[in-house]
């Protein structure tokens, strides 16, 4: 396997993270996130609402630093019982 990444670092990288929808999802959302990253701009993080409001998804744009860091990130969100998807 190759190290090479077909993105170059640092740059904006959007996740889009998936769950149920509750006050509280969006705040873990963007704390798993935040482990990672550091603390993120309210202007990084939009949320929307599914079409029956049972889900939601959090976009959040992080300036990735590199490929380990975005691999960290995406292994804490789907280790997380709450995030449905992380893409």
């Amino acid at each position: 396997m190759s190290d090479e990444s077909l993105l170059e670092f640092p740059c904006d990288f959007p996740i889009k993270i998936m769950g149920r929808e509750s006050a509280e999802f969006q705040s873990l959302a963007r704390s798993l996130v935040e482990k990672h990253t550091g603390p993120l701009t309210d202007a990084a993080v939009v949320t929307a609402l599914s079409r029956n409001g049972k889900f939601v998804s959090v976009t959040v744009t992080v300036v990735a630093q590199s490929q380990e860091q975005l691999d960290n990130i995406y292994r804490e969100l789907t280790s997380n019982d709450e995030v449905l998807m992380a893409l």
